[in-house]
């Protein structure tokens, strides 16, 4: 183990070894928690998060932060239209199993709240309760937009410092709220050290799942898979300065959910870092709520 968790790897059904981050490891009796990051992230993002909830007084859970194919320590595909969320949906259940997980509460930020829209549909007994970081059945075209155009001419970084100075020029404007040490988090959780040089920790060929996509079309939407997390306690948190989930959409999710929590993070866009303010503690009284209701 080391710092506060341990690595472990499985197959996928087509052969490729993928890679979690395993917290808390030999806790049982709370529910565990599975975090499932955006496109191009990784399980870094969620290391002071699951610190945090792995090792709290009240209730510590096992916290499980898994690499997608393409990402952090998991191999890369050959076939890059496998970056989809049906596959990586199916990456996960075989994490799960894997891992011996048969159920859980799953936070998922932007692409892993997608992933979560499907396992609901393929999977739902596995979800006790959901926490959805920056995204929901309805998706802003714009901020897709926005994040590929972002993608296909990011700077490529000579040091860390230099990273973190890019982060800030690139996203300063809509994460006002952010310290420096957030902004250093920030970076050391996208880039990984190849060569002597600091590169994306990413298949690059994912950029090309999003250059596929006709954003002059209307995106399709996922309410009747959100209809199925109704059933379920669940936490909805919206970056203040969000392009890719609307106030809108969240208020249409409350409607029907009605007994969803909705947080706005202020001074973030998206998505919000989970480790921030007042989150980790709001994500765990949430979990232990949501369990006290489903057990008594």
């Amino acid at each position: 183990m080391n710092d506060g968790f341990s690595d472990a790897f499985y197959s996928s059904s087509d052969g490729l070894k993928l890679h979690a981050r395993v917290y808390g490891e030999t806790l049982s009796g709370s529910w565990p928690v599975i975090c499932l990051p955006g496109l191009t992230r990784n399980a870094r993002d969620f290391h002071e998060l699951a610190l945090f909830l792995s090792t709290r007084k009240q209730n510590p859970r096992k916290v499980v932060a898994f690499d997608y194919r393409g990402r952090g320590l998991s191999a890369h595909d050959r076939k890059w239209k496998n970056y989809s969320v049906a596959t990586e949906a199916g990456d996960i259940l075989a994490g799960l199993v894997a891992l011996g997980i048969e159920d859980g509460a799953f936070i998922g930020t932007s692409r892993g709240g997608l992933i979560l829209h499907v396992l609901t549909a393929t999977r739902p007994a596995a979800l006790k309760a959901v926490v959805l970081n920056d995204i929901g059945p309805a998706i802003e075209g714009e901020g897709l937009a926005h994040i590929r155009a972002y993608l296909e001419r990011a700077p490529k970084p000579k040091s860390m410092a230099d990273a973190v100075a890019i982060q800030r020029a690139t996203h300063g404007q809509a994460f006002s709220a952010l310290t420096d040490a957030d902004w250093i988090r920030m970076a050391e959780a996208l880039y990984r050290v190849e060569k002597g040089r600091l590169v994306a920790d990413f298949d690059r060929r994912l950029i090309k799942t999003l250059a596929a996509m006709d954003l002059s079309s209307p995106i399709p939407q996922l309410w009747p898979q959100f209809e199925a997390l109704c059933t379920l306690p669940l936490m909805v948190i919206r970056g203040e300065n969000s392009r890719l989930l609307s106030a809108a959409t969240v208020d249409e999710m409350a409607r029907r959910h009605p007994a969803m929590v909705a947080v706005t993070v202020a001074g973030q866009g998206h998505p919000p870092m989970l480790e921030t303010g007042d989150l980790p503690t709001r994500i765990a009284a949430f979990l232990d709520q949501a369990e006290a209701s489903k057990t008594h």
